[in-house]
């Protein structure tokens, strides 16, 4: 599987892993990738001879990081073995074990990685309509959003289905919060601007987050102190800080 991060590539493993009763593997590359000379391709071995003792569906997310192309110049000859090793251990699965691959880029895996899987699929970005169609039927349950609500969600331009995600888990934390005192469209509204002010793309000389900040020294009755403080003023409120001979 292949395409943009947060778009259910991971999700989609789970589900199959669920579908045929499963178990669910992800590999760990902090596990797996060793610092000497053939220790990764042992740890390697070991994967993969236990995935063999059982049914079930092992997923190599972020797949590039090992399935790199060999051919690449830049890359070292421990690095190229671990490739031809693995997949070597491909072709050795038994035919009751599920192998699935996901990488945000395709274009850095060997090309003889494409030949081991029998089925490509690309996860392409959602369109606003599949966005927006997914916000309502997650908050279905919570009510029907009105024209203006759908309008809000729409300018905020949600490029996956983890930041709608994110945004619908952020509606219902305020509808649990608010305890009844807000409605569903309100909190859509509400948050849409919010979440508009995170997003916005800052233009020359214009701040990513709507703050002022002061630098100037600490002061204790009128007498200054070693250190500076750092005031950050913005529409949810304001801080201060100050440390030891630190600069901001």
């Amino acid at each position: 599987m292949a395409g943009p991060p947060g778009n259910g590539k991971t999700s989609l493993a789970e589900a199959i892993a669920e579908a045929l009763s499963v178990p669910f593997f992800v590999v760990r590359y902090d596990a797996l990738i060793g610092s000497y000379l053939g220790e990764t391709n042992q740890r390697l071995k070991r994967l993969f001879d236990y995935v063999r003792t059982t049914p079930c569906v092992i997923l190599f997310d972020e797949f590039d990081a090992l399935g790199k192309e060999r051919g690449d110049v830049h890359e070292t000859g421990e690095i190229k073995r671990v490739v031809s090793s693995l997949l070597l251990q491909i072709d050795a699965l038994p035919t009751y074990v599920v192998l699935i691959a996901a990488t945000n880029h395709e274009e850095l895996l060997d090309r003889a990685a494409w030949r081991r899987f029998e089925m490509r699929l690309s996860m392409a970005r959602p369109s606003q309509p599949m966005v927006l169609d997914y916000v309502k039927n997650a908050l279905a349950t919570e009510g029907v959003l009105s024209r203006d609500a759908v309008a809000a969600v729409a300018k905020l331009a949600l490029s996956s289905f983890a930041e709608a995600g994110d945004f619908v888990r952020e509606i219902r934390r305020r509808l649990i919060l608010a305890d009844g005192g807000i409605s569903l469209n309100d909190a859509i509204r509400e948050r849409s601007r919010v979440w508009a002010s995170r997003m916005r793309v800052p233009g020359d000389g214009e701040r990513s987050v709507e703050a002022t900040t002061d630098v100037r020294p600490a002061t204790d009755g009128g007498k200054k102190k070693g250190g500076t403080s750092v005031r950050s003023s913005s529409s949810t409120g304001s801080a201060s800080k100050s440390g030891r001979s630190s600069r901001p």
